[in-house]
């Protein structure tokens, strides 16, 4: 177990904590179980890491089907973490060497390589043999962009990642399935998805937890550039109340553009997936909407700005970089250019950021929760079922535990 282990699963803990007071949540606490239950809380606030070479929250639904399984079969801490970095760094290597042919045929990328990723993490801690339980899960992958903006995105997520133990567990009980069809061969993943699979032993890309940007805004990655943007041009004088300002322009990838492709939005949900709303917002309160209660609801005065806000691609920007731009009646003007936000591997958050991101979330409830390798992975998962049934998801219990 390394520190950076460690770290991410406790921002993706803290995530599932807070989420775990959502609409998508109590479905499916009412409906399904655990694992899904705990993938749909830790991604629905769209607060969960991301891997932007795959451009894939890897947490997603590897954590819960790790902490899930892990607490039935009574392993410890340092167990579950091992096998969270094991099916973290499966999944990183589908994603990254899918990427962008899977953004670009309209899947989800967190939920097609999610499926893999829960299931070598099950594996792990099942015994079982990681290639056969990767294929069998492959046979359930799916999710769709169309899902953003809506409860969809984090349910299909939770299902992935539950569909993964299932797929383990299968493995584990003798299934068998010709992995190399599956994985490249003709009606396979490759042709199916028009992707390309990838193993971890084949990836030469460095350690996923290396390249894992961890957020520090609760809303799509691809917006927190613009959101950047706009907040030094705030800080400079710009705003969308002037009566000489005619617009405020953002260049984008377009990766970017696919990813927050929401502009008039009407509820905070499909909100964090506004490039427009998300500016409009920073320059009118000169701060980035770091806070949950920040995309509660649709503020109406940043909706109006919002429509003051015209978003333009450029290929050749980097993927989640952004630029400002606005016009007056004198011309354009760049006013700022964010090449990497705060919480990307190249300005990674601070000890003490992400401990007040955790402690802003959750309050006390994480504190020296991971520290021991020997402590019950149990005591971890009560934390978010807990937090679940405290938010009316349900008696604690309520969701049918992942089968042993």
């Amino acid at each position: 177990m390394t520190v950076a282990v460690a770290d991410a699963f406790r921002d993706w803990l803290a995530c599932a904590v807070a989420g775990a007071d959502s609409r998508a949540v109590r479905a499916a606490a009412a409906t399904e179980d655990d694992v899904t239950v705990l993938g749909t809380a830790g991604h629905v606030l769209d607060f969960d890491d991301t891997y932007e070479p795959g451009l894939a929250h890897l947490s997603a639904a590897v954590a819960p089907a790790a902490l899930a399984l892990a607490a039935r079969q009574d392993a410890p801490v340092g167990a579950l973490l091992d096998a969270y970095a094991a099916g973290v760094e499966a999944m990183a290597a589908l994603t990254a060497a899918s990427h962008p042919a899977l953004y670009d045929g309209g899947w989800h990328p967190t939920a097609v390589g999610g499926v893999l990723g829960a299931a070598v993490a099950a594996a792990a801690l099942l015994g079982a043999d990681a290639r056969t339980a990767g294929a069998l899960a492959l046979l359930r992958a799916g999710g769709l962009r169309a899902a953003f903006g809506s409860d969809g995105k984090a349910l299909q997520v939770g299902l992935a990642a539950a569909d993964g133990v299932r797929a383990a567990r299968l493995a584990a009980a003798g299934a068998t399935v010709g992995a190399s069809a599956v994985e490249r061969g003709a009606a396979g993943f490759e042709e199916a998805f028009g992707a390309t699979f990838a193993s971890t032993a084949e990836s030469e890309r460095p350690s996923a937890f290396d390249e894992l940007w961890i957020k520090a805004y609760p809303c799509c990655l691809q917006t927190h550039g613009a959101i950047e943007c706009a907040v030094q041009a705030a800080g400079r004088g710009v705003t969308l109340a002037g009566p000489r300002l005619r617009t405020v322009t953002i260049v984008v990838h377009p990766v970017s553009r696919r990813a927050a492709a929401l502009d008039d939005v009407t509820d905070g949900l499909a909100a964090k997936f506004s490039i427009p709303y998300c500016t409009a917002f920073a320059l009118r309160h000169g701060r980035a909407p770091a806070r949950l209660e920040d995309f509660a609801v649709v503020d109406g005065g940043v909706r109006a700005d919002a429509r003051r806000v015209r978003v333009v691609t450029d290929e050749t920007l980097l993927q989640s970089e952004a630029v400002l731009v606005h016009e007056t009646a004198s011309g354009e003007i760049e006013v700022a250019r964010v090449e990497a936000a705060l919480g990307s591997p190249q300005r990674p958050m601070s000890a003490d950021q992400l401990g007040e991101k955790v402690r802003a979330l959750t309050g006390a409830r994480l504190d020296a929760l991971l520290d021991d390798p020997a402590r019950p992975a149990a005591d971890v998962l009560a934390v978010v079922l807990d937090a679940a049934a405290q938010a009316g998801a349900g008696p604690r219990g309520a969701a049918t535990p992942v089968p042993s």
